[in-house]
């Protein structure tokens, strides 16, 4: 029918900006592992720091590293994080492979500063994660561990987690390379990729809220739980200066949801007022479980 030529063919359209998203990221990503820090003489934070510290041993490649890496926590995190998203991360991780082992050594790397080596090392790992998140994708690593461990102790935050994660990362770094350098540059770039992605993204707390003013509420609200299957509340407000009375919608998202938030809001309205915050924890369904005193 019709109706079901038409939904095919946004799957093959959507699965295909996917791609897109995935390969422009994962080549942003490629060039900040392999071209700056492969040959700095220090290792970023998670599983590709892993993997630059391996490959400064042993030669094996990168990328191949870090996925071996992500294996036993992909079979952890299988019945945490859900099939759909373990599949489009799965690709992601696949085609980011791919991207560092194959194409990455066609090119020069870059063997001056380390500091300017960690900064855009960062930076550039940062703008390639964007990329993979705004497609409600992950490149797997310590995020996977992050959200599994959290699981089991939920008395510890996510960000305690990976703060953990990334500073043992880091410290091993600096026993690879023999010095502390290495850890110290190691931190420059894992600060320069997370101040990236906070900047794209507003933030990498553990949940963002979107505050949407608009006058087609029940529109912008299917608009986005189409596009994040995420529901929002709407409330009637009134502007006081203008006496308008208009819909206020109140959606909670992941940090790796706001971007489709806000574009979807966008899309049905061109003049809402659409407002961002960052919210250090969120309880209830498709978050974290309400804590119940005992």
């Amino acid at each position: 029918t019709r109706g079901e030529s038409c939904m095919k063919a946004k799957r093959i359209r959507e699965l295909l900006i996917d791609l897109l998203y995935d390969v422009v990221g994962s080549v942003i990503y490629g060039v900040g592992i392999y071209l700056f820090a492969s040959q700095g003489g220090f290792a970023t934070g998670g599983f590709s720091g892993l993997g630059l510290m391996v490959n400064s041993l042993t030669g094996l490649p990168i990328g191949t590293l870090t996925l071996v890496f992500n294996i036993p926590v992909i079979i952890l995190s299988y019945k945490t994080l859900g099939k759909v998203f373990l599949a489009k991360s799965l690709k992601t991780m696949v085609i980011q492979t791919l991207i560092l082992d194959l194409v990455m050594p066609l090119f020069p790397v870059y063997r001056g500063n380390q500091l300017l080596a960690a900064l855009f090392t960062g930076v550039l790992m940062g703008a390639g994660l964007v990329l993979v998140y705004m497609r409600g994708s992950s490149t797997g690593g310590s995020d996977f561990l992050t959200l599994s461990l959290h699981k089991v102790l939920p008395h510890i935050s996510v960000g305690q987690f990976s703060l953990m994660i990334d500073s043992l990362i880091l410290l091993a770094g600096a026993f690879a390379y023999g010095n502390i350098d290495a850890a110290l540059y190691g931190l420059i770039s894992t600060f320069a990729c997370s101040q990236v992605m906070d900047r794209v993204l507003y933030g990498a707390g553990s949940g963002k809220m979107a505050l949407i003013i608009t006058d087609k509420g029940m529109e912008a609200a299917r608009a986005i739980s189409d596009e994040t299957d995420r529901g929002s509340t709407l409330v009637r407000s009134i502007g006081t200066f203008s006496g308008t009375e208009r819909d206020l919608l109140i959606c909670a998202c992941s940090k790796s949801q706001i971007f489709k938030v806000r574009s979807a809001a966008h899309a049905v309205d061109d003049d809402a007022l659409v407002m961002i915050t960052e919210v250090d924890e969120v309880y209830g369904e498709g978050f974290k479980p309400p804590e119940v005193k005992k």
